[in-house]
């Protein structure tokens, strides 16, 4: 699927790889303390925070991932917006951030620090820095598979030049570079992809002729079907989803993930900060219309228009679903603006890239660096440590680009990662916040509990020919077969969760808890509740976010 892009298509690349560079050099001379590298010196506005929250996450495993995902599961995929993201979003502004921010802590490990003791900070931060270099990777191999299959880029080639670009504007500007490019990747992802979608519906027949392509499939339907796990696409039956996606996982990433609670973090008081994921939650339940509904476009294409099909994957098996959008683009753009779709998914990947690049150096210096290698060392000697592990946590995503190669939907993998990583994390936290008796021991034990029963999980049952590798080391048969390796996420992410909360649970009732004067701004019942009645209604966040949680309930009964 080589694509002929001309000069205009070239020059509209280009002219973005300046632009991302441009503001990390503007950006330069602003970053002089490692809290300005690092944590944006807290001055980010809140609506700029907020277009950073989506875009964060707005990176390959969004835009390809469930473009790939709709091609593959159809609506069922809203479920990670109207079920998952939506209210975990709410949530976080409403319960969590006046914790994160209150506290004064400078990253998520730092909280558990605070709340719990400094084995549980470092068990977090070391999975939190594993997981940030896995997700760097997928969006760099994502990247790297696209230019590879449109422009005829070797694999090796596309990995070296995305990176470096990468690396310049978050070397020069930190986490505010990041930032305000991930703004505008924003409108550039949007503005890509919207004409597609629009294109491909007058193609297809409008949603229409979706149902009727589609007549006798349930693949527009979110819930129909998920009374049993073999009669809808997701492998999964409806208590597996509500518990495994909508709690564990969704709340498990959107509550946790230093990734994108950072950019909450950086705002300039407390209620900008609950406002920023509660004003991106909006957003982000119409984000089906331009990262979802072009998968489903692709499955109406490939029954009506011979002349269009999504590749096969490189190692047998079927399609390969991360392909689907960028043959979409080669199906329907003409060039000009073929230029400006490519130009937004490059801007996708290298967005995701360096949100978790960012990520990973904040919490690598303080968390790791500062706390246990050199306490006490100059504020100019912390700043050059963070400049040096953006440089290390570039080339270590390069290396994990390599392994998310055997996945044909990326958004499999990253779903499998989180379910190791952010489930039972998602147990300390819940307990931590909500029960005053919870004990560090209890959570230090809980989270290596839960990470072993995740890797157990997977390693004694099998989807798509992944997983069993504990079986087959034991020399006996998986113990289940999944239909689908996001059902296999799903049940991997609420054992690790159970297990992480029963562990933490028992083990904090025989041991000793500590002093309730301690636990003053980090537990909900021994924390004052912040006074909103000054606000307007549409800066409440109970207000706003009851109105976003009412929206998705609407979306989930008009299709289902």
């Amino acid at each position: 699927m080589n694509l002929h892009l001309n000069l205009i298509d070239g020059l509209v690349i280009f002219t973005y790889f300046i632009f991302v560079l441009g503001i990390g050099y503007v950006l330069k001379r602003k970053m002089k303390t490692s809290n300005d590298f690092l944590m944006s010196g807290r001055s980010i506005p809140m609506w700029v925070a907020s277009l950073a929250f989506i875009s964060a996450n707005l990176g390959a495993q969004e835009v390809l991932g469930m473009a790939a995902s709709g091609a593959k599961y159809g609506l069922f995929t809203t479920h990670f917006y109207w079920l998952g993201a939506a209210i975990a979003m709410v949530f976080l502004g409403i319960f969590m951030m006046p914790f994160y921010y209150g506290s004064k802590a400078r990253s998520v490990p730092e909280y558990l620090a605070l709340r719990y003791d400094e084995k549980t900070r470092g068990f977090n931060a070391i999975t939190f820095a594993i997981m940030t270099i896995f997700s760097s990777g997928i969006s760099l191999y994502a990247l790297a598979i696209l230019l590879e299959a449109m422009l005829s880029w070797s694999f090796s080639s596309s990995i070296i030049v995305a990176s470096i670009i990468v690396l310049g504007y978050t070397y020069l500007g930190g986490l505010t570079s990041a930032v305000y490019n991930e703004v505008l990747q924003f409108f550039l992802i949007v503005l890509g992809i919207a004409p597609l979608v629009y294109i491909g519906l007058h193609n297809v027949g409008g949603w229409e002729g979706i149902k009727h392509s589609l007549e006798g499939t349930n693949l527009l339907h979110v819930w129909k079907g998920m009374g049993s796990a073999t009669t809808n696409p997701l492998g999964t039956n409806a208590g597996s989803l509500i518990f495994g996606l909508g709690f564990v996982l969704a709340f498990g990433y959107w509550c946790t993930d230093f990734l994108v609670v950072q950019r909450a973090m950086v705002t300039k008081n407390i209620n900008d900060a609950q406002m920023t994921p509660i004003y991106a939650a909006i957003p982000k339940i119409f984000m089906p219309l331009i990262v979802i509904l072009p998968g489903i476009i692709a499955l109406v294409l490939m029954k009506t228009d011979p002349s269009y099909t999504i590749p096969l994957a490189k190692n047998g098996g079927g399609y390969d679903y991360n392909m689907t959008l960028p043959s979409l683009l080669q199906h329907f753009y003409p060039n000009g603006l073929l230029g400006v779709g490519l130009t937004a998914l490059i801007a996708s990947f290298m967005s995701g890239m360096a949100g978790n690049v960012t990520a990973f150096n904040t919490v690598f210096t303080f968390d790791i660096y500062q706390s246990y290698i050199k306490k006490g060392a100059s504020d100019q000697h912390y700043l050059n440590v963070g400049k040096a592990v953006t440089v290390f946590g570039i080339a270590a995503s390069v290396a994990t680009a390599y392994l998310a190669r055997s996945f044909d939907n990326i958004m499999d993998f990253l779903q499998l990662v989180f379910g190791f990583i952010n489930a039972p994390l998602f147990a300390t936290f819940f307990l931590g916040m909500f029960w005053k008796k919870a004990t560090a021991n209890g959570a230090f034990y809980g989270l290596i509990s839960g990470t072993m029963a995740a890797a157990a999980t997977h390693g004694l049952t099998i989807a798509e020919g992944k997983g069993g590798w504990l079986s087959h080391m034991l020399g006996t048969q998986p113990l289940y077969e999944y239909g689908s390796s996001m059902g296999q996420n799903f049940n991997i992410a609420s054992v690790a969760f159970i297990v992480c909360f029963l562990v933490t649970w028992l083990i904090s009732l025989c041991t000793e808890r500590r002093k309730e004067s301690e636990l003053v701004g980090l537990v909900y019942s021994l924390t004052e509740r912040q006074k909103t009645g000054h606000y307007v209604w549409y800066k409440s966040p109970v207000i706003v976010g009851s109105l976003v949680v009412i929206a998705t309930i609407i979306f989930n009964i008009i299709f289902y």
